[in-house]
């Protein structure tokens, strides 16, 4: 059952009641401080109208007020230069709590219906640890794939490690020549780096190794085949750490693009999209500093050819609708490139969005990109270790009475919990600061604050039994109960705009304002105390709030364990 918000109720009614709006019009519908709800978009549309603001506002509070369903709106006025404020009735608020407590969805519609979307994100390399730089891709790009399908959406998850090239044809001739070495892979990749940065002969013989590799050599494909095997259950382990969806069955890595790219190079330039240049194939782009170089002067391919073939394996194949890379904003120039050359040829059609969800980096405290006192980058693992191992400091604290097994599983919660908030709660396209003592506080916009005003309102539903009494619409309302039924209103809305704009942050910001209100909540209305009918409804009330605090964190990826 889709419960549209009043919000969008009251934008749908504003644009009806205008005599023409433009292209991509908003009422600009919010909470207001002042009533229920303000509408601030019809003060903007004056002066293009050519209407004195007040006037053209009063018209449209009349048509709000006879035209939004029977029993919604208590007032309606207008505001300084033409502002609208909406008072909306108290049976209309409870009804509402009502209608999403029935509701398993909490009312939130399925607007993804229908839609496909490919999304490319954490992509590792093999034989090589990973670090706090995939932190971010992974975290953003796993809420996004659960939120778009929580939408209703189709989600072709691809995780495009780094898995061929160079690199691991120098590993390969390594392993060949220094078979007695038995450390851990990542630790035999360093040394064939430093090898081959040091010795020009071991760097030939690794060259002729590619050739090798690329050419079907039996024994270096054994050895190849070995090594990602080995890599992707280190993957899997830390996405399990981690608590992300991604699975082995979602690795697509660069080498399963190889066998396109001689027909990739052919078709673009066939169609006149790449030429040669100093014997390298390239694309020039108007504004760029650079081309797009396809396959290089020695016959080899780099990572643009590959990320072109991906491209039309995605469309064509994939039969992606849309197409999301949540890769670091460096990369920006390349992905404008890469789609810009699809769309000259034909390979991403106008109705197949490509969507670019740059990120910024993340800093240490010196604010600059994390490291670890050795000056490497940070691993992952030792972070989610770490994080665990202080949230399980908290949650003791907290509540030392918890058995050692539930505390455990406690602070893998909150810890994990607690990276991924920090990560998601910054507005993806900025650097963030990595503080694990901020991350860990219990007040303040993390998700341990938000755990533990879940676990407070599960607490008050243990105590008041197991069943929520139907809400009574006829009942008074107190200044914050309206307040927190508002709220509680705009999940849906919300939870849309992650999905439009791929901006985690957002739900992040609803949540810690939610639980800030039903804070304010608590303070100002007794719950079990109360006599009837505000008992019942505020128990109505905290359970739906409750799950509204649960779902929203699931869909982050973060538990709401409903004791702490």
């Amino acid at each position: 059952m889709v419960v549209p918000s009043f919000a969008a109720l009251l934008a749908a009614r504003i644009t009806a009641a205008l005599p023409s709006v433009p292209a991509g019009f908003d009422p600009q519908v919010r909470l207001s401080e002042h009533a229920d709800l303000q509408a601030d978009g019809v003060l903007a549309l004056a002066r293009p109208l050519r209407r004195p603001p007040r006037q053209l506002a009063a018209e449209v509070a009349a048509e709000v007020a006879t035209g939004l369903p029977g029993g919604i709106v208590a007032d309606v006025r207008v505001a300084g230069p033409g502002f609208l404020n909406v008072t909306l009735t108290g049976e209309a608020l409870l009804g509402r709590v009502a209608e999403r407590l029935a509701d398993p969805r909490l009312g939130v519609g399925l607007p993804e219906t229908g839609v496909r979307t490919v999304l490319d994100y954490s992509h590792p390399n093999v034989a090589r640890e990973m670090h706090v730089g995939h932190l971010r891709s992974t975290i953003i790009g796993d809420a996004l794939a659960r939120v778009l399908t929580h939408l209703g959406g189709t989600v072709v998850r691809q995780n495009h490690i780094g898995d061929w090239g160079t690199q691991y044809g120098m590993l390969i001739q390594y392993l060949a020549e220094h078979p007695a070495d038995t450390a851990a892979l990542t630790q035999r990749y360093k040394a064939a780096y430093a090898l081959f940065q040091a010795d020009p002969a071991f760097a030939a013989r690794s060259r002729a190794r590619v050739v090798a590799l690329q050419g079907g050599d039996p024994g270096s494909l054994a050895v190849w085949h070995a090594m990602v095997e080995e890599s992707t259950r280190y993957f899997s382990d830390v996405y399990e750490r981690l608590g992300v969806l991604l699975t082995a069955a979602d690795i697509a890595g660069e080498s399963s693009y190889n066998p396109m790219l001689a027909g990739v190079a052919g078709d673009l330039a066939a169609a006149g999209v790449a030429r040669v240049s100093d014997g390298a194939l390239c694309v020039f782009a108007d504004g760029a500093d650079a081309p797009l170089i396809v396959r290089k002067s020695d016959g080899g391919f780099g990572y643009p050819a590959t990320d072109l073939a991906a491209v039309r394996h995605r469309v064509t194949t994939l039969r992606a609708d849309r197409i999301v890379y949540v890769v670091d904003a460096r990369q920006a120039p390349h992905f404008r490139m890469v789609f810009d050359t699809a769309r000259r040829a034909g390979w991403l059609p106008p109705e197949v969005e490509a969507v670019h969800a740059a990120f910024g980096v993340v800093l240490g405290a010196d604010g600059r990109p994390f490291k670890t006192r050795a000056g490497d980058t940070a691993p992952l693992v030792g972070l989610l270790g770490e994080a665990v191992e202080r949230a399980t400091a908290v949650v003791a604290a907290k509540n030392p009475s918890l058995p050692a097994q539930e505390l455990a599983e406690r602070g893998r919660e909150v810890g994990i919990g607690a990276v991924k908030y920090a990560d998601l709660s910054t507005s993806r396209t900025r650097d963030y600061l990595y503080d694990p003592d901020r991350m860990m506080a219990l007040t303040g916009n993390t998700s341990v604050y938000l755990q533990y005003a879940h676990a407070r309102l599960r607490s008050v539903l243990a105590k008041a039994g197991s069943a929520v009494p139907p809400v009574r619409a006829d009942a008074p309302l107190e200044d914050v109960e309206r307040a927190l039924i508002l709220r509680l209103d705009g999940f849906g809305d919300v939870v849309a705009g992650v999905a439009a704009g791929c901006e985690p942050h957002r739900l992040c910001t609803y949540l810690f304002e939610l639980a800030q209100a039903v804070t304010a909540f608590y303070e100002r209305c007794p719950v079990l105390k109360s006599p009837e009918p505000l008992r019942g409804n505020r128990i109505a009330l905290c359970a739906l709030t409750a799950s509204t605090l649960a779902t929203g964190l699931g869909l982050l990826g973060i538990a709401a364990p409903p004791q702490l």
